[in-house]
């Protein structure tokens, strides 16, 4: 259960003691907390939702290689891969595939839901392993950042504005201080993507999770007419890929950047080679949260598909806006490949497919647009921001590299 306030109030949270549904069976030492700001409260409720993991959520497959004899990967060098690490792309597409067949319909960066000339959409998602990261560098005033980030990245790529965020945040033994500081991040994240961040929900569950680690999760809730909505069907060959920077690895991949890490020998405290930030740092930069830009960019028009480069990298997230028999070529150097992940890739030597399957490369949304509307964001990208032409629609599915 959630409680809902006003959209002026900043924060509320409410964690439910009683109305469980009937197949849940809670254990008995699960306390569940409640924290309210002043102003009117109405009781509502939350619904049954079933979301993969961040790690693959967003993808349909990896590009895996075969061992050999020795254990290493048969492809000349014996480099990483995303299932290496442990996180079995194939696993979470065989789900979705499932989930497809009970609720047909799904699928895209955002659910729609008509609510008269308008859509609702709505997204839900966590932050992954990255986690692990804010645990050992102690950085947790930015993690809540990357939260809200990858709910409302998602949910403006059908063009609609955020309206509402919602989080839960579970941990073995409440740390308020600690608490407080995720939140903040929250709060900010919500501050960046014009949203109100009306509610959502503390678990302390004694026993559950490891002491002084806590779990996170989100969604949000937008508004678009339907008139207005994005959806990639107007695609036509020759249209052109905007590219807009990221600020690293954002929130997706970080179980293979932590095996890289761990072969690396260096720590988190460790300089990133060759620049002036800790791996730490350049680690848990946080996600850039593109709501604002985004909105404006689609209100001048000429924009037909938006896709947000999370799990799956280029070659699996570009194709989802596509109508069918359409593909996209990207231009190799078309954009600044980060440090962060040329020292990923050098350390683990990872192939270019893979890092292009798994990480967003410096570009964390890709903009389908006319080759008239591209000359006029790329004139608008040299001032108020960056923006690269990074590649072109043409005829054939999926996504190559020249």
């Amino acid at each position: 259960m959630v409680t809902s306030v006003n959209p002026n109030t900043e924060l509320s949270r409410c964690f439910a003691s009683s109305l469980r549904p009937s197949y849940s069976k809670p254990n008995s030492s699960q306390t569940q907390l409640c924290r309210l700001s002043s102003g009117s409260l109405s009781n509502t409720f939350s619904g049954l939702s079933m979301a993969p993991s961040t790690e693959f959520s967003r993808s349909r497959r990896i590009f895996s290689l075969s061992k050999n004899e020795s254990g290493e990967r048969a492809s000349g060098h014996g480099g990483l891969t995303y299932k290496d690490a442990g996180v079995d792309i194939d696993a979470g597409s065989e789900l979705v595939r499932r989930i497809a067949k009970m609720a047909p319909g799904i699928g895209g960066f955002g659910g729609l839901y008509p609510l008269g000339d308008s859509y609702l959409v709505a997204g839900t998602d966590g932050v992954g392993t990255k986690l692990k990261l804010a645990f050992d560098t102690g950085i947790h005033e930015t993690i809540g950042i990357d939260l809200v980030a990858m709910s409302v990245n998602d949910i403006v790529t059908s063009g609609a504005k955020p309206l509402f965020f919602l989080d839960y945040f579970a941990t073995s033994r409440l740390d308020v201080d600690l608490a407080e500081k995720v939140v903040k991040g929250i709060v900010d994240g919500c501050q960046q993507s014009d949203c109100t961040l009306l509610g959502g929900e503390t678990a302390e569950m004694p026993d559950f999770y490891a002491d002084g680690e806590y779990d996170l999760s989100g969604f949000a809730v937008g508004i678009v007419k339907k008139d207005s909505v994005i959806d990639g069907k107007n695609i036509v060959i020759g249209d052109v890929l905007i590219g807009l920077p990221s600020s690293g690895v954002h929130s997706n991949g970080f179980s293979l950047v932590r095996r890289v890490l761990a072969h690396s020998g260096l720590s988190l405290k460790d300089q990133l080679p060759g620049e002036a930030i800790t791996l730490g740092e350049a680690l848990m930069a946080p996600t850039v949260i593109y709501v604002k830009q985004v909105l404006d960019i689609i209100s001048k028009g000429g924009v037909k598909g938006v896709a947000h480069i999370t799990g799956g990298g280029f070659t699996d997230n570009i194709p989802r806006v596509f109508p069918k028999g359409l593909g996209a070529v990207i231009y190799n150097g078309s954009w600044e490949i980060l440090p962060v992940f040329k020292w990923i890739q050098e350390v683990g030597r990872i192939e270019e497919a893979e890092m292009m399957r798994t990480f967003n490369m410096g570009i964390g949304m890709v903009l389908v647009v006319s080759k008239e509307a591209s000359h006029r964001i790329l004139e608008d990208g040299n001032g108020a921001y960056k923006a690269y032409r990074i590649g072109e629609v043409v005829r054939g599915e999926g996504v190559s590299y020249s």
